[in-house]
């Protein structure tokens, strides 16, 4: 029989992230689960013993310090050693992002497994949980806030890390384009993208040229430059205004990156989107005219 202490937080669940349930198990020889279904998804952390996972057509052998994840709705079988039962803390959860999280730290039906020598602090974070169990806001935001340093010790581990590395790349390049884009108004290096991903350098450009076909200096260029054309066109800022707000401390700089990308001065391109408006005004009058005099000869 299972010595289980578990909870789990009913009624509807919002957010990006959530907690569903969790618990601790002290488990009996040969104690299983299924082969069933869960709803969530579901991450055991083994603190002692050993047992077995079933899953996605594969069976792993698993002992203390390994950890083992069941998606929602992937049909799964665990079991407990005969002689050397484990004793595991679980943490079940959902949310919008929930897929996107536990793909990015490299765990799948096919790579259900990680390894982590923090068995104490999965211990102490599972505890707080299941201490701050009541309904409330205070409460609810502890847990979830708990499930968040849950998964950042899977995501550290050098087993997930490792994992089919060449396949993920991409990520690096998803990850760095999105930092660019919600910092090119700040005086960004590339050197702080890189940082932000974890990553060198030499490497970021490496991935950049594979996965994009240009360096990161000039996808961040490209972008800043795309941001400073719709200023121009859409507000009357001063021209340097606009290159502070595009990431430029220098006016002088930014114009001669706006020259190299766009082929005119940022001064010359505002007038050419200035006329174009004006015809477009112009052919929108004409229109209007049109059908207005079409009415009268109707009429």
């Amino acid at each position: 029989m299972e010595k289980a202490y578990k909870l789990e937080f009913s009624g509807e669940q919002k957010g990006s992230l959530y907690v569903n349930c969790c618990g601790l198990s002290r488990t009996d020889p040969l104690h299983s689960f299924g082969p069933a279904l869960k709803p969530h998804y579901l991450i055991h952390y083994i603190l002692s013993g050993k047992g077995k996972l079933s899953i996605g057509g594969k069976e792993y052998p698993l002992e203390e310090g390994y950890g083992f994840l069941i998606t929602p709705d992937e049909l799964v079988f665990y079991q407990a050693d005969e002689k050397d039962p484990w004793t595991y803390v679980w943490v079940g959860f959902g949310g919008a992002q929930a897929a996107e999280y536990v793909g990015n730290m490299g765990l799948s039906v096919k790579q259900p497994v990680f390894k982590s020598d923090r068995s104490e602090e999965f211990y102490r974070i599972v505890k707080d949980m299941m201490e701050h169990n009541t309904f409330g806001m205070s409460n609810e935001l502890r847990r979830n806030g708990q499930l968040g340093i849950f998964l950042s010790l899977i995501a550290e581990s050098a087993a997930v890390s490792e994992k089919a590395l060449e396949d993920r790349t991409n990520i690096y390049v998803e990850k760095a384009v999105a930092f660019i884009q919600s910092n090119y108004c700040n005086a960004i290096k590339i050197t702080d993208v890189a940082d932000y991903v974890c990553i060198n350098r030499s490497y970021l450009y490496t991935l950049f040229q594979k996965w994009m076909g240009i360096s990161p200096q000039q996808f961040l260029t490209a972008f800043r430059i795309t941001k400073a054309s719709e200023l121009l066109q859409l507000t009357s800022l001063p021209i340097e205004s606009i290159a502070f707000s595009c990431g430029y401390s220098d006016p002088m700089v930014f114009a001669k990156a706006f020259r190299q990308t766009k082929k005119m001065s940022p001064t010359a391109y505002r007038k050419e989107a200035l006329k174009g408006e004006g015809r477009r005004n112009k052919e929108h009058l004409k229109q209007v005219e049109d059908y207005l005099g079409n009415i009268l000869t109707d009429i």
